[in-house]
């Protein structure tokens, strides 16, 4: 009877695939498994719109590559604390997503800042991080806030930045708008513009990854807020928004911060010099 049963089992065992284990890239995971509950777009995954190239919050160069950084690692904790298994990573166009009509993901994390006008669109969730924008030039550029107005500057498409720039420090010539970051950052380093403003973060790794070809000159204190986009109606609204309460709540966002930013950026922005418009 023994013997019988253990065949049993073991040809049951060949018949029946394993589970695939868990998997959230590089990250570490804490918290309790299944405290929320997500409704996903993929069953047992957490799809997420990312924003790159962007170092330290999402480290590699494509949706495959990519297997650790703040906002991958926040999403990896969101499954897992979801019960989830794992994260998928989906492009979706930044202009799109701002509209509403994108589909296809369950949370865009992606530097996005929270405005009135976006909130009429899309739901974000609560903030996760406070940014300014940093001033990204060719090394051995001189630029202060006045003659920063007569340099060709760089923003990316849909973002606050541009009117920032348009209505606030109103340079001689409209800024270029570039859809995205990569093409950005190629244009100052070919010297087709003089300056890129983005997220400060962001230029600071960008700086610190290009080996004295960049460096950042300062920053606008914008006061913004990021925050998870969903589309309206999401019915995952209150479980992100618990998440990310909890994140603040038990050091999650420290302690991403301490692993994926400040190495990768190369000194303290609070250091840097403010420029006012």
């Amino acid at each position: 009877m023994k013997r019988t049963s253990l065949l049993a089992l073991l040809i049951c065992g060949f018949a029946v695939p394993a589970l695939a284990a868990p998997d959230y890239g590089k990250c570490l995971v804490t918290g309790q498994r299944g405290s929320v509950k997500l409704k996903t777009v993929v069953k047992g995954a957490l799809s997420v719109r990312p924003d790159i190239p962007a170092p330290g919050w999402w480290n590699g160069d494509s949706p495959d590559t990519i297997k650790d950084g703040f906002e991958y690692c926040m999403a990896a904790n969101m499954a897992y604390r979801a019960g989830l298994d794992r994260v998928i990573v989906v492009n979706r166009s930044f202009a799109q997503l701002l509209t509403g009509h994108a589909q296809g993901f369950d949370i865009a994390l992606s530097q996005i800042t929270i405005t009135p006008e976006r909130q009429k669109v899309v739901d974000f969730t609560h903030p996760y991080y406070s940014s300014d924008q940093g001033v990204l030039v060719r090394a051995g550029t001189r630029v202060d806030k006045d003659s920063i107005r007569k340099l060709r500057l760089a923003v990316e498409q849909g973002t606050t930045t541009y009117y920032y720039v348009t209505d606030r420090i109103k340079p001689a010539r409209a800024p270029h708008v570039f859809p995205q970051t990569a093409p950005m950052f190629a244009a100052l380093a070919a010297g087709q513009v003089d300056a890129v403003l983005y997220d400060t973060p962001t230029v600071l790794a960008e700086a610190k990854q290009s080996h004295g070809k960049f460096e950042v000159a300062g920053r606008y204190d914008m006061g913004e807020r990021w925050g998870g986009l969903v589309n309206k109606g999401s019915p995952n609204l209150g479980a992100f928004n618990k998440l990310i309460d909890d994140f603040h709540k038990d050091g999650t966002l420290q302690q991403l911060t301490k692993t994926y930013l400040a190495p990768g950026l190369g000194m303290d922005p609070a250091k840097l010099k403010v420029f006012t418009p």
